[in-house]
């Protein structure tokens, strides 16, 4: 019999790794693409409008001019609005969705993956200093990581059907044709509309089960003005969450909340909405989705490629003693200062094989 051992590799962390950078890199490649496309695509559409108006003769201008006025007339429908032939406000919305929140919300989500690129070719990922310790201690538990998951997952969809609504006309249409993009917008616009409330559950219970832990210290301003470690020598100092996933968190309040609040009124209109209220709610939800969209790029990139062994402990709940140590270091004393040890890397049992009989 002759026994191998075999050495314990990293490859749990490169397969997730790969799982998680391939989609990712394609949804940046597409993000990236999407100002150019929008652009591209827009202008015979835009002409063709242009020369359209052009053609339009000066009569039906003025009557639709008198239309929008908004002056009012008899309906049948009962509710809040009897008796409003045109509501003028949905031109106007159009206009905004399809004019300047289409076109920077594209440029804004092009630049933040431009420059997370820039920085990660000039300052390289974060290297764990000291090297592995071989050493664990425990940082989020079974509870916590379930939960943010679910609510990542969540989003994800949430932003990718979201993005394609907003671009679909300009982006997929030329792709898909118009029936097929018919048929894909109305399974996206039920997987938002019906997966948007158990995204509320999930954000509401981060928010109060992570408040703990992003509370301003005075060790944040520290981590500020070295931007996490980036500038100087030494690296800043930080509790379980360091300065920057502390600025995250609350971007994620308010933009979660303006996200909750807005989500809601357009899920559910028959609470006595206005067509007024809904119009201001979706562009509010979209700008507050974009943020929020920016930072979890920001978020991903971090934990993907920026920082070496982030990614640890939001999959197997445990981190290196040496990162800890790096990264944290107020939380890491603290956790032994409360009587936690560090365990040992569990090393995978020895593989013995069968030695094979040689050719005499």
């Amino acid at each position: 019999m002759k026994k191998i051992n075999r050495r314990p590799t990293a490859g749990w962390r490169d397969r997730g790794k790969r799982w998680l950078a391939w989609p990712l890199m394609g949804l940046l490649a597409i993000l990236l693409l999407m100002p150019v496309a929008v652009h591209w695509l827009s202008e015979p559409a835009q002409a063709q409008a242009s020369s359209q108006t052009q053609e339009g003769s000066n009569e039906r201008a003025n009557y639709w001019r008198a239309v929008r006025d908004g002056v009012s007339g008899y309906t049948a429908v009962q509710g809040r609005e009897t008796n409003v032939l045109i509501q003028n406000g949905g031109e106007n919305w159009r206009s905004l969705r399809q004019g300047p929140i289409q076109f920077y919300s594209a440029w804004l989500l092009a630049f933040v993956i431009f420059a997370a690129g820039l920085m990660h070719i000039i300052n390289g990922p974060q290297k764990i200093e000291k090297g592995r310790s071989g050493l664990l201690i425990p940082r989020w538990n079974l509870f916590e990581r379930v939960l943010h998951w679910y609510v990542a997952v969540l989003f994800i969809v949430l932003a990718l059907t979201g993005l394609s609504l907003l671009y679909g006309r300009e982006v997929m249409i030329p792709l898909l044709g118009k029936s097929g993009f018919a048929a894909y917008a109305g399974y996206a616009k039920n997987a938002h509309n019906y997966l948007g409330p158990f995204f509320v559950v999930g954000m509401l219970l981060m928010i109060a089960i992570w408040l703990k832990f992003n509370m301003p210290i005075k060790a944040d301003w520290e981590w500020i003005k070295s931007a996490g470690g980036m500038w100087g020598k030494k690296h800043p100092p930080a509790g379980k969450s360091n300065a920057g996933e502390k600025l995250m968190y609350w971007q994620f309040v308010v933009t979660g909340s303006a996200l909750i609040a807005t989500g809601l009124i357009l899920d559910f209109p028959n609470f006595g909405q206005t067509r007024e209220m809904m119009q201001w709610s979706h562009v509010i939800h979209v700008v507050a989705a974009v943020i929020a969209i920016v930072t979890l790029l920001g978020h991903a990139y971090m934990a993907l490629f920026g920082v070496e062994g982030a990614l640890e402990g939001m999959i197997n709940g445990k981190v290196d003693v040496e990162w800890a140590k790096q990264h944290h270091d107020l939380w890491y004393e603290e956790e032994i200062a409360k009587g936690v040890r560090p365990e040992p890397v569990a090393k995978p049992p020895a593989v013995t094989r069968r030695a094979e009989p040689q050719s005499t």
